[in-house]
């Protein structure tokens, strides 16, 4: 077997199936994408439904399989309902990327309960509520799986006016930890993908701005990540390549973790 057969097995997905999370934008669209593109059926779930149809064409327009499913991770209800769904169809998720995220950029004295609220419900308590459902499915039926979950460097570092997000997305990055050690007895895995900032349709003025050009001036490699930079190591966390990996958390940054003061 060659070393480009070789790579495709290793990194490849068929015949499984994948849910994301905020899948309608963003990160979580670009996500659902390259999991089809590995051989995935995708299941792209979010509130919207209907830029989750556009991307659902889309991908079978390249000649892979996804579905569409309505889900607001905050609400216990509507993420049993989605796993129902799925089941529904035949399929059991066995890679389960929870991308469904949002902030409140506002300084802390400023901050109400209700952004405070909005912030740690969707990305923490959702991700503890998505993650543990897809687990109790994939021990129901006796399946391995991969859960990653997509954390931040603000878990790890901070910046100014996002108080809630940034601990937040610590909590994810313990909460991943946790859950490797828990659920390593069923042959699931949880990881943690760390982006750093990641151009993207809602933040290219900012970042091609000139307070942009100056946080760029602080990453070591004087670059930010395009959405590309995540395939590579969502790939390795999805596919049988990073079979070993359970309990990392990745930055993929260009180094801005690591940045000096």
């Amino acid at each position: 077997m060659s070393t480009a057969q070789t790579n495709t097995t290793l990194f490849g997905l068929a015949g499984r199936t994948a849910l994301v999370t905020g899948a309608s934008s963003g990160i979580g669209r670009h996500m659902a994408k390259t999991l089809a593109q590995a051989g995935a059926t995708v299941i792209a779930a979010a509130r919207r439904a209907d830029k989750l149809q556009t991307l659902v064409d889309e991908i079978k327009a390249s000649g892979a399989q996804a579905y569409a499913v309505s889900l607001d991770v905050t609400n216990a209800e509507s993420v049993k309902i989605c796993f129902d769904q799925i089941e529904a169809l035949g399929r059991v998720a066995d890679i389960i990327v929870s991308n469904a995220g949002t902030t409140v950029a506002k300084p802390a004295l400023d901050q109400t309960e209700q952004d405070w609220d909005e912030v740690i419900d969707t990305n923490l308590k959702g991700c503890w509520m998505v993650d543990t459902e897809a687990a109790r499915r994939l021990v129901k039926h006796k399946k391995k799986g991969s859960i990653i979950n997509i954390s931040s460097i603000l878990g790890e570092r901070v910046a100014g006016a996002v108080v809630a997000y940034a601990t937040s997305k610590a909590g994810v990055i313990q909460f991943t930890k946790a859950l490797a050690l828990e659920f390593a007895r069923y042959g699931i895995r949880v990881n943690a993908i760390l982006p750093g900032y990641v151009v993207t349709d809602l933040n290219s003025d900012f970042l091609a701005s000139e307070a942009g050009k100056k946080l760029e001036a602080r990453v070591p490699f004087r670059r930010f990540c395009q959405m590309e930079d995540l395939d590579g190591p969502l790939l390795l966390l999805a596919s049988d390549a990073g079979q070993a990996m359970t309990g990392t958390t990745l930055p993929v940054d260009w180094g801005h973790l690591v940045s000096s003061l």
